[in-house]
């Protein structure tokens, strides 16, 4: 009898395994390539997308206050003091004595603009930001402005204390509108502090004071203030100038200063809002560049000056200014390992009170 000979089943064999483990680490690599490319393409959203965030929330004060600019003022602004005794008032500056831009005084003889360009003048301290790309300059910019929030108007019965005219007493007039409902106390919650600038109009003209005292009832101007504004010595344009006026309205100014600083420890550069004579609060961090153009009315040939950088340098009066040009560039928080994405944000806005010319007439 023959016996049925026995086959087991065959295994793989060494040079199959070895096929097999190389397509599967090919196919591992794709996958953590795959993994590793879709990571870093979150990551660089991620960036561009808080790096805009950021650029925007600042971009959209400067708006808010740029499109301000010149409301509630004079028709082309306000002449500081002036003539024997007057020394250049300031702006930018805090209660400190602090001066948070290179150049912090009026220009033109001591003149408040609505706009205040500030070209090449946007460093706190001309620091260096090495990661600013070339030209390294940032510009700032200064918007001055009437508060139509706080009724300060409604104390129109105003009287001048002191033969300098140092401070103003408030009263609402009873026999005027605002008697079933007086405006709050100037030092109440909102109300006038310390550096606050108060714009004063009466038959004699306008002034502009300094707030170094407040009550409920009065607002003292004295001398030696931290912006040089009050300046009772000064021969003309000072709050003593016009002490002698009839009707005189007071009203709170804005004048808003915006601009980087780099602080120290190593952190990064940021976007900086100051008010007054207040103290500057921080409005976006990582900011590296801010640059400011301007398209300025020329009276001289009744045509538009686009993307003037220095007005002021071009003998380009700031009355003149119809539109700013804001160029922000940002740098990202978060970074993918030595890298980090710069990314650019434009925007325009009409300076809506300041020169407005029909170009079609």
């Amino acid at each position: 009898m023959q016996m049925q000979k026995h086959n087991p089943e065959r295994g793989f064999t060494l040079l199959e395994l070895m096929v097999s483990m190389a397509v599967g680490l090919i196919v591992m690599a794709a996958m953590a390539s795959l993994f590793k490319t879709g990571m870093d393409s979150t990551r660089l959203v991620t960036q561009r997308a808080e790096t805009q965030q950021n650029m925007r929330a600042g971009i959209d004060l400067m708006v808010k206050d740029i499109s301000m600019a010149g409301a509630g003022l004079p028709s082309g602004g306000i002449q500081l003091p002036t003539g024997a005794g007057a020394t250049a008032s300031k702006f930018g500056c805090d209660q400190g004595g602090i001066c948070h831009v290179p150049t912090s005084t009026y220009p033109t003889a001591n003149y408040m603009y609505g706009i205040i360009p500030g070209y090449q003048n946007g460093v706190e301290g001309n620091a260096v930001i090495p990661a600013a790309p070339a030209p390294l300059f940032s510009d700032s910019v200064t918007s001055i402005y009437v508060d139509y929030n706080f009724p300060l108007f409604e104390y129109d019965q105003i009287t001048f204390v002191g033969v300098n005219g140092g401070q103003i007493n408030l009263a609402v007039n009873p026999l005027g509108p605002y008697a079933a409902s007086p405006p709050p106390a100037v030092n109440a919650a909102g109300g006038i502090v310390l550096g606050d600038l108060i714009m004063l109009s009466n038959s004699a003209g306008n002034a502009v004071g300094e707030v170094t005292g407040v009550t409920a009832t009065s607002i003292t101007f004295a001398n030696l203030d931290a912006l040089n504004i009050n300046q009772s010595g000064a021969a003309f344009n000072n709050i003593k100038a016009i002490a002698g006026g009839a009707s005189t309205v007071a009203y709170r100014l804005f004048a808003v200063t915006y601009y980087l600083t780099v602080p120290a420890a190593g952190q990064t550069p940021r976007l900086m809002r100051q008010v007054n004579g207040l103290s500057p609060v921080p409005v976006a961090d990582d900011i590296i560049n801010l640059q400011f153009a301007f398209d300025t009315y020329n009276s001289t040939t009744s045509a538009l000056d686009p993307n003037q950088a220095d007005p002021l340098g071009n003998v380009e009066s700031p009355n003149n200014i119809q539109k700013v040009n804001i160029s922000v560039m940002g740098q990202s928080i978060i970074t993918n390992g030595n890298k980090a994405q710069n990314l650019y944000l434009a925007t325009s806005v009409s300076a809506r009170n300041m020169a407005f010319r029909n170009r079609y007439q």
